[in-house]
């Protein structure tokens, strides 16, 4: 697998450099970038922008930088945002139905951004048939004919706790092999199965430790 061979401290510093890339993109004039530059605008040092970038290959020229347009590309490609990446979201709640909107919203204002929630589940039958943003929610039980049909290969997760194992469970076996979870509690998953968790409340007492009296 990939990312054997790269820590995911490294992969999760690609998406940096390649969001301070597009906006300097935006500048038709703008050629060239520095390692410095690149590193100041993501908030790393340069050396470490230049040994991330050296685990996939040679992108830049001593004293001169990096081409913009080149290094854009190679990041993304790198990243498999090269092609569209289909995503299904699982517990259409509040914070799914927030999160849908916002994928959406984004999807279309942003010709660059191709990874996209195509897909909406829930256990609800009140919820059955109703629309998000114009993707319809299905039964849970539909998962994985639905999603092998669509050739969604990304889940998100917004159940309660409770249930998160159980739908993670069947998301790998549909073949789902990289999962968002929202719920709190950690996703025990195989080989083979990469979990990010995005859990708000933690973070929102992280950094209450931050505040004055």
């Amino acid at each position: 697998m990939r990312w054997k061979k790269i820590s995911d401290a490294v992969v999760r510093r690609l998406p940096l450099y390649l969001r301070v890339l597009e906006e300097v993109s935006r500048d038709e004039g703008r050629k060239l970038m520095s390692s410095q530059e690149l590193g100041e605008r993501a908030g790393v040092s340069p050396a470490l922008v230049r040994k991330d970038l050296a685990w996939f290959g040679e992108f830049g020229k001593q004293g001169v930088g990096y081409e913009v347009s080149y290094l854009k590309d190679e990041l993304r490609r790198i990243l498999n945002l090269d092609r569209q990446i289909r995503v299904a979201l699982i517990g259409v709640g509040s914070l799914g139905q927030a999160l849908t909107r916002y994928n959406r919203n984004r999807v279309r204002q942003d010709d660059s951004f191709n990874i996209e929630i195509v897909a909406l589940f829930d256990n609800d039958p009140e919820k059955f048939g109703m629309e998000v943003d114009g993707i319809t929610i299905h039964p849970f039980s539909e998962f994985e004919e639905k999603t092998r049909a669509l050739d969604v290969r990304m889940a998100i997760v917004t159940v309660p706790a409770d249930q998160a194992q159980m739908v993670a469970d069947a998301a790998v076996a549909a073949g789902i092999r990289a999962i968002l979870n929202f719920a709190p509690v950690k996703l025990v998953v195989p080989e083979g199965v990469r979990v990010a968790n995005a859990d708000l409340s933690l973070e929102l007492q992280r950094l209450a430790y931050y505040l004055d009296d």
